[in-house]
């Protein structure tokens, strides 16, 4: 089988690479580890119904704002969107007291302000700075929550602009302003769920491939890339299949490319040990859940619950889960209430190291009680603000970052990618261009992750791949 470009692993960089090579009327292949394409944008079958995994809601869709022409040129405009509450797309709450966040950069501003009248001027130089976050280099050196305690005085305000921080992971000592403002930015011009699952935007995105003449395997685990006289020659998977192409994109993490690549003079041992050490960002625990039948009302924004004002650390600490996103499913069918609701909180890889050994569904009794624990206090944290939750629950489907670990190839179950510092930007922020001329990378840990960061890149990655 050969091909013009082959693709390894299709989360959302990998598929949108393939459809935009496709459309050139490149021959394109992707290969997916897994039974179902989609990476962490895909949906699952529970319980009669498809949960998510990692879309929940994105921002800058509509015209002339960041993701707009992007998704448009991908075709993904066309699939249903809902638009959020502009008066409260994200509803914070710290402590008991609840914070709306409103669409819009001015109106975000004087929302806030109305909370803290002390600091208006200070937000309006806040969302200029998120309103200009488009011409930031990854390069400048500036950590987000250096630039926090310099802009603002309170301490609460600080906590409330970064309560809705869940899509990123919220490290004080490395978080860079530049991945800071690009993740939040979007989502105050515009913030958008699905009016259905994530196979909703995955099954568009195969499509749009099969449409143009792209294939897409699935249970092709890719093991090995064969290289001869400096270029890769082959995509091997693990049961023997042997996929030849001129050029390679790997979605995976750079961490596992490297790992495929035999010993060669193109990839030195200084690259492999970069690629090897790279710190990664913590994962997710998620309650997925499916709510029973005209009981909770749905509601069109999110919600993020904290006890205390301890936005950036609560993760960390010891205790009862303190933190929680809460998302809910737009109804499909026209009714009222909602059929699903999502709860997630951070969860780092260390608190779950009696069980690294293991896989999925062998963990053992501990592992189930464990998480049924921790899904517990998620569900108790969240009925503060949606009284009745517990009872409403139909069925739950739980998991932690060793899941998406063992579905997805994320080391250490990081929910987005490699570890931004700001301290080393020439360190951190990685090309899609590899040191073997025909093997790019693309994905969330390169530059940036999230829909728009991904986006970007894939076409940073395609515009790099055909200019060779």
């Amino acid at each position: 089988m050969t091909y013009d470009v082959v693709i390894i692993g299709s989360g959302l960089g990998g598929l949108e690479c393939a459809v935009l090579l496709a459309r050139q009327g490149r021959k394109v292949c992707v290969l997916e580890r897994q039974m179902t394409p989609g990476g962490s944008m895909q949906s699952i079958p529970r319980f009669g119904i498809r949960m998510d995994t990692g879309l929940h809601y994105v921002g800058g869709l509509d015209r002339g704002q960041s993701l707009h022409d992007h998704f448009n040129e991908l075709g993904l405009l066309d699939i249903p969107w809902q638009r959020l509450d502009p008066d409260g797309f994200d509803l914070v709450t710290i402590a008991g007291d609840t914070f709306r966040f409103a669409e819009g950069f001015e109106q975000f501003a004087e929302t806030m302000g109305d909370y803290f009248p002390k600091e208006r001027d200070a937000l309006h130089g806040y969302v200029r700075m998120l309103e200009a976050s488009g011409n930031m280099s990854p390069l400048e050196s500036a950590g987000a929550w250096d630039y926090l305690q310099q802009q603002f005085q309170d301490d609460l305000l600080r906590n409330v602009l970064c309560g809705s921080s869940t899509k990123m992971e919220l490290n004080r000592d490395t978080l860079p302003l530049f991945v800071f403002a690009h993740i939040n930015a979007p989502f105050i011009q515009s913030s958008w769920r699905l009016k259905g699952d994530g196979g909703i935007l995955v099954d568009k995105l195969v499509s749009e491939i099969h449409k143009y003449g792209g294939e897409t395997y699935c249970n092709a685990n890719v093991t090995q890339l064969t290289e001869k006289d400096g270029l890769i020659m082959n995509a091997i998977t693990d049961d023997g299949r042997c996929f030849e192409a001129k050029q390679f994109i790997s979605n995976a993490h750079p961490a596992v490319t490297a790992g495929m690549i035999p010993e060669c003079r193109a990839v030195k041992k200084s690259y492999r040990s970069r690629m090897a050490a790279m710190e990664n960002t913590f994962g997710l625990f998620t309650v997925s859940t499916q709510i029973k039948p005209d009981t909770i009302k749905y509601f069109n924004h999110n919600k993020f619950i904290y006890s205390n004002a301890d936005v950036w650390d609560f993760y960390r600490k010891e205790g009862p889960v303190s933190g929680v996103m809460v998302c809910c499913r737009y109804p499909e069918n026209g009714s009222e209430y909602t059929g699903n609701i999502d709860i997630l909180t951070p969860m780092t890889y260390d608190r779950l190291s009696e069980w690294y050994g293991t896989r999925a569904g062998r963990r053992g009794d501990d592992y189930i009680a464990f998480k049924n624990s921790i899904a517990d206090e998620c569900i108790e944290l969240a009925e503060t603000q949606l009284p009745g939750l517990k009872a409403a629950i139909a069925h739950r489907c739980i998991s932690s970052p060793l899941t998406w670990r063992d579905y997805n190839g994320n080391p250490e179950g990081s929910a987005y990618g490699a570890r931004k510092d700001w301290h080393s930007p020439l360190l951190s922020y990685l090309s899609p261009a590899t040191p073997v001329a025909n093997l790019f990378n693309t994905g969330q840990s390169l530059v940036l992750h999230g829909l728009q960061g991904v986006t970007a890149t894939a076409f940073e990655t395609v515009r790099l791949l055909t200019n060779k």
